[in-house]
């Protein structure tokens, strides 16, 4: 497994960490309870993290190759250091006398990581993009938020790569895309969706999820779960707010924010979470938007639970990983009718679509769940039934059956 620019060992929320750390930490211990022995190699960022951990369990490894400065890059800074990536991991397996079967790839620079490997090790590369560059250009709102020549000719090179036997797409939708913008070989797509820990992510009762984490019993939660960037919509979702305090009922509304770091000086903090933060002062809604920086996995089922709705405001999903965890914890998500998003959240049934970028439909739709409470409390019950449908354990079987589907294809004499 290669996960070049991110660990999946990462505290969420950062600004290259969410739904992708997920995936692959969570799908590489369901392999590891099917049998399969993964080692996951991603690019070290920090020299005082042990190069090889064994957190995934099941003689799963995670394993940090240093490639260029241990520390945090910029990605198109990243690209130059994926040659260096390589040699650390073939060095690895040479001193393991390793021998793999094949590659799952993620993202688009593990891609082109994986192009070499796959052709030192003789083996077939699965590869799943995540999120596309295309994609992002198209909302993007100026010339800064969007990706460069060198990653989209990179998503090409991986596209049009013999070694890549099959492309994962989490949706219909990302499959279309995928044709249409890069002329992928539809006969290469196969749709499998991320899945959800069911285990971990369940309904706790809500006071005491929100005695967990110290919010009032009687205040109502509005709660946003990602990194801060321009592609969520962040600003939609606390003008929406600014919109609906001036109605009757919402008078102890608050919007809690989980990601990135409010506390950072001005010179390190992202332009984006300053964005953020001056667009709430200058509403006046500094005292009812709670910036709380990054959270662990391990708290999230308490504040999706203790939430009475969570809000998806992006501009471009490819999936929605947040939406299905807060589904599963019996939470309702209002979410823009974009990508994954379509695909997963159930319109009037488990949390309502609103248009992309639209504050004032956004704003009648929390209105509506947040005031009627039969209608919440029926939306989180329909929810986590969908949810289950997503669980780990299924998604992981059908993965299985793609990598033995791809195996067969690439080396017949076994199955003889």
């Amino acid at each position: 497994m290669i996960s070049y620019h991110t660990c999946p060992l990462a505290v969420l929320g950062g600004k290259d960490t969410g739904g992708m750390n997920v995936y692959v930490r969570e799908l590489t211990r369901e392999l590891g309870r099917h049998g399969i022995h993964v080692d996951v190699f991603t690019r070290s960022q920090d020299e005082h993290v042990p190069h090889v951990s064994h957190e995934l369990g099941h003689g799963n490894r995670v394993v940090h190759i240093a490639a260029g400065p241990e520390n945090p890059m910029p990605k198109i800074s990243l690209a130059e250091h994926i040659p260096a990536f390589v040699d650390g991991v073939l060095e690895f397996a040479r001193q393991k006398n390793l021998k793999y079967d094949l590659i799952h790839s993620h993202y688009w620079m593990s891609g082109i990581a994986a192009e070499s490997l796959a052709q030192e090790w003789n083996v077939p590369i699965l590869h799943m993009f995540h999120t596309l560059g295309e994609l992002k250009n198209r909302i993007a709102q100026n010339d800064s938020e969007k990706e460069g020549a060198y990653r989209l000719n990179g998503e090409s090179s991986v596209i049009c790569s013999d070694k890549v036997k099959r492309i994962i797409a989490a949706t219909p939708t990302e499959e279309q895309q995928l044709i249409e913008y890069y002329s992928a070989d539809p006969a290469k797509i196969a749709i499998v969706p991320p899945g959800v820990d069911d285990g971990h992510f369940y309904p706790i009762p809500t006071d005491e999820a929100r005695d967990f984490i110290g919010i009032p019993r009687e205040d109502t939660m509005i709660l946003f779960v990602g990194r801060i960037e321009a592609l969520k919509g962040i600003d939609t979702l606390i003008r929406a707010m600014s919109c609906m305090r001036h109605q009757p009922g919402h008078e102890h509304a608050s919007l809690v924010i989980i990601g990135g770091d409010p506390t950072a000086t001005s010179e390190r903090m992202t332009a984006e979470m300053a964005r953020l933060q001056s667009l709430a002062l200058d509403l006046e809604m500094d005292q009812m938007v709670m910036f709380l920086g990054k959270k662990d996995q391990d708290l999230l089922p308490y504040y999706y639970s203790a939430a009475d709705v969570v809000v998806m405001p992006s501009h471009y999903e490819s999936f929605g990983m947040v939406a299905l965890e807060a589904m599963a914890c019996g939470t309702p998500v209002i979410a823009s009718s974009v990508g994954g998003l379509m695909h997963l959240v159930q319109d009037t049934q488990t949390g309502f679509l609103v248009p992309n970028g639209d504050w004032s439909a956004l704003c009648e739709k929390l209105s509506d769940v947040l005031l009627d409470e039969p209608l919440r409390k029926k939306m989180g019950q329909n929810a986590v039934q969908h949810a289950k449908g997503y669980s780990w354990q299924r998604v992981s079987k059908q993965v299985i059956r793609l990598y033995q589907e791809v195996l067969a294809e690439s080396f017949p004499q076994r199955t003889k």
